[in-house]
């Protein structure tokens, strides 16, 4: 009696592409939302608090877009490394103060 079928060996570049095209749609959806948020405040016409939220928001995008950028590099090499603490927090923690912010805008 054989033992157990041994594990296909996995390919190593589907998983770094997956990630990468994962960064790539949520880099996509944040840039919709500021886009969106400063749609919102020019219809409605430029005050303190929208051009303040508006500036929030672009900044969050930025954040994110920095550590976005930073993995998908990463992810170009041979062996990518894992991913940081600090960059998962950033790319979480924009992410969410971003949604926050798109939907103080729509309200």
């Amino acid at each position: 009696m054989s033992g157990p079928d041994p594990e296909p060996e996995r390919d190593p570049g589907l998983q770094p592409e997956r990630t990468r095209l994962a960064w790539r749609r949520t880099t996509l959806s944040c840039t919709v939302a500021a886009v969106l948020a400063a749609r919102a405040v020019l219809h409605r016409g430029p005050t303190a608090t929208g051009v303040l939220a508006c500036a929030l928001c672009l900044l969050l995008w930025l954040g994110f877009l920095t550590a976005a950028h930073r993995r998908m590099v990463a992810l170009t090499c041979r062996h990518p490394r894992t991913l940081t603490v600090r960059g998962a927090w950033t790319a979480a923690l924009c992410t969410v103060a971003l949604a926050g912010c798109a939907a103080a805008m729509v309200v």
